[in-house]
């Protein structure tokens, strides 16, 4: 599942929401198996003409404003060398969604547009406007895509009602989640951020040194990415599987990976690296927590997913004297650990519209090697395209990107309830008002509660 836009606060993970930045999260934990409710859409109308060719003009309806630029780019090449003329539409990432729908009812979609996260998908491609591109993922096009961006693309058989199983979206980007770091303040406290610790004793030890000469703290996380950062660290204990029977009901919030898991906020709390001690809250936690740390420069490390290096890229495009990295496996872990992550921006091809070959040329074209790179300079996102390679990303993606691999796999969503328990309760962890127990108890009666 693609991760959200640029610049907007977090949405809730597992439900529908508005389009924002970080659907992150939507992801693949959100994938397969996430139920929707919303619009019906038909399948008929005027564009519902069987594929030709021939046609030397596309339309390209892009939801991503931090892509624009890029894509804009791209098209004026592609044209230069096949002759075939792509027409950018990008709405906005507000009034994507609506216009999408507006145009499957009326019959007129573009040739190739915009995938958002399978929830808000699922009605497009049961009503047939978005093609299945398995079949066709085959030879040379294949290896375009790593086997984790296939992975997480793919609907499953019977996971999604009434939809067969395929791949309906082909995406160039990869997401992930983890630490950023200002590479300036790091070295003036005398430690090397581009030496990531070993555990995350260690790394608390390195936060408490740049506290001190900071002042205040040295790390930072908005209270909306509390489920992001658990999911994260308890696979230090939890499989994949194990983490999937919780979320589905099936298992306990309180079994000892999740208190592990948890337990690591307390640390930070005792050893008064939070940065003014408190975690921000409410609809503009995230963009507050990234504007401290990529225009203010008051915050040495915070807890953020890859797209953030787009915004930073928007927002304060001189600012680049940080790296990424995840964060560090716990020294009493049983399990190797995994992030937070899924596939990012990509593009559904109308199948019934009248340049189907021409669509999916372009497509092709898009997600091969010399493309992806156009995208990792102008963007900054990690690849989906294994033949970029890490020497051609820069410095401040790299951590995140090591990542990829390590991308958690998990059917079952978030239940919103338990994410809502989990968000206050951080926040009363962080201040001393609750103990972890507390936090687990709490999430373990709102789900039940939500059933």
């Amino acid at each position: 599942m693609p991760f959200g836009e640029e610049g907007k606060p977090m949405p809730k993970a597992g439900v529908r929401n508005r389009l924002t930045r970080r659907r992150l999260l939507g992801l693949a934990a959100v994938s397969a198996g996430a139920a929707f409710s919303g619009p019906v859409l038909t399948g008929c109308g005027k564009d519902s003409a069987k594929g030709g060719g021939g046609s030397t003009s596309l339309t390209f309806m892009n939801q991503s404003r931090g892509q624009a630029k890029a894509l804009d780019k791209l098209v004026e090449t592609y044209q230069k060398q096949t002759g075939v003329r792509v027409t950018i539409d990008s709405p906005g990432p507000t009034n994507f969604p609506a216009k999408l729908q507006s145009k499957s009812q009326s019959g007129d979609m573009p040739d190739v547009y915009s995938t958002l996260t399978l929830p808000e998908m699922i009605p497009y491609y049961k009503a047939g406007w978005a093609m299945n591109l398995e079949p066709k993922l085959t030879g040379e096009w294949k290896g375009n895509f790593s086997p984790i961006a296939l992975d997480l693309t793919s609907v499953r058989a019977g996971s999604v009602s009434g939809l067969d199983a395929g791949i309906y979206s082909a995406h160039w980007e990869i997401q992930t989640m983890g630490l950023l770091l200002n590479t300036k303040t790091f070295e003036s406290a005398g430690t090397d951020p581009k030496a990531p610790p070993a555990t995350t004793d260690a790394w608390i030890e390195q936060l408490k040194t740049v506290s001190a000469k900071s002042g205040n703290g040295a790390f930072l996380m908005a209270a909306s990415l509390a489920d992001r950062f658990l999911l994260s660290h308890a696979s230090n204990w939890l499989t994949d599987a194990e983490i999937d029977a919780t979320l589905a009901g099936k298992a306990s919030w309180k079994s000892d990976g999740w208190r592990k898991g948890l337990q690591l906020l307390a640390e930070l709390r005792d050893a008064g690296v939070i940065v003014n001690k408190t975690l921000p809250g409410g609809n503009d936690d995230n963009p507050t927590v990234e504007k401290g740390f990529f225009n203010v420069q008051d915050t040495p490390a915070i807890f953020d997913a890859s797209v953030a290096i787009g915004v930073a890229r928007a927002t304060a495009p001189d600012f680049t004297e940080y790296v990424s990295m995840g964060i560090p496996k716990a020294a009493d872990g049983t399990q190797k650990p995994r992030v937070y992550g899924g596939v990012g921006k990509g593009a559904c091809i109308n199948p019934k519209g009248k340049n189907v070959d021409a669509a999916v040329k372009f497509v092709q074209w898009l997600t091969e090697p010399e493309q992806a790179k156009v995208f990792v300079d102008m963007v900054g996102l990690i690849p989906a395209n294994p033949k970029v390679t890490a020497a051609d990303l820069p410095p401040q993606v790299a951590g995140f990107a090591s990542l990829a691999d390590a991308i958690e796999v998990v059917p079952s969503p978030f239940s919103p309830d338990a994410r809502t328990a989990l968000i206050s309760g951080v926040q009363s962890l962080v201040l001393k008002e609750k103990t972890v127990d507390q936090v687990l108890d709490d999430m373990e009666t709102a789900q039940k509660r939500a059933k």
